[in-house]
């Protein structure tokens, strides 16, 4: 097997303040914890930018300025961007940073599909923001849009400018999508996809389900045509489903934007803490933990000095 490629997703755009004092908001707090989640054995981070005086998700582009030139000052890590962003940005906006930044990697969400974020408002009574409850209740009657259009067009952009497409699929019909979109030519190979589970209108986040998606993936791609990984929203599954796909050779996300526990008694407090507990069990499982250049060597990527940042 290659050695495992830990991703710690630092902020995201799911989570909001209320859930945790810990959630990084301003741009200092994402680039700083980005360069520890590196320090502590992550190979690539994943970016999104909020605003820092209410943690609300934002397209800002200065904002990802910001964090995106000070992660690179300090730190050898990849970056991977979202053009997933949040609920109510445009397609437009979410594309944006690809080529004003002309990242190694972005993410690229392979079909449409409904978020459901509004069960997180049935466990808190008060929130620190007034956006925040607005916000999850939107998710129960939005779509998070990513049709063909938008696939060819983030296709095209992610090529003209050189950035490799993480694959997000969450579901077994994104695997579908991808083939579509690569049989038409618009994706290249090698591919690189991530298993996202246990988001509410999405599969769920359990073992037979991501052998599943594997299974399938190899019949489509064809077994060891293409690189994987795995994202187990919540806890326990991030650790759980990562420590299935360590063993069937794929790769692993952990962080903040996915799960905010570190064991069943206590929150994480930072994102180095969740990539410093996978780095302890793929390593338990005699597996190695790949470095950022060796990551690049797997992923194929343009390099660090390639970026406009």
């Amino acid at each position: 097997m290659d050695k495992l490629i830990i991703t710690a997703a630092i902020t995201g755009s799911v989570h909001v303040p209320t859930m945790s004092d810990y959630l990084p908001m301003t741009p200092k707090q994402i680039a700083d914890e980005a360069v520890r989640s590196a320090e502590a054995g992550a190979a690539c981070v994943h970016l999104h930018s909020r605003n820092p005086e209410n943690g609300m998700p934002s397209p800002n582009l200065d904002l990802f300025r910001e964090i995106l030139t000070s992660v690179k000052s300090r730190s050898d890590v990849i970056v991977g961007i979202t053009t997933g962003g949040g609920y109510g940005m445009t397609v437009e906006q979410r594309a944006a940073v690809v080529p004003t930044f002309k990242p190694e990697m972005a993410s690229f969400n392979m079909g449409s599909m409904n978020f459901g974020l509004f069960p997180i408002l049935e466990r808190y009574k008060e929130f620190k923001y007034d956006w925040e409850p607005k916000y999850l209740e939107a998710s129960r009657s939005g779509i998070f849009q990513n049709t063909f259009a938008d696939l060819e067009n983030f296709c095209r952009i992610m090529r003209e400018n050189n950035t490799k497409p993480e694959l997000e699929m969450y579901d077994v019909g994104h695997i579908y999508n991808a083939a579509f979109m690569k049989q038409k030519g618009f994706l290249d190979e090698p591919l690189h996809m991530q298993f996202v589970m246990g988001i509410l209108g999405g599969i769920a986040a359990t073992v037979d389900n991501m052998i599943h998606m594997k299974r399938v993936a190899d019949s489509v791609f064809g077994e060891g045509k293409y690189t994987w990984s795995v994202i187990g929203a919540g806890y326990p599954s991030e650790f759980h489903l990562g420590a299935v796909a360590c063993t069937f050779g794929g790769h692993v996300r952990v962080g903040m934007e996915d799960n905010l526990r570190l064991n069943r008694k206590e929150k994480c407090k930072s994102n180095a803490e969740l990539v410093g507990k996978m780095v302890r069990i793929v390593r338990e499982l005699d597996r190695d933990v790949a470095s950022p250049d060796e990551a690049r060597k797997i992923l194929k990527l343009k390099g660090k000095d390639k970026v406009n940042y």
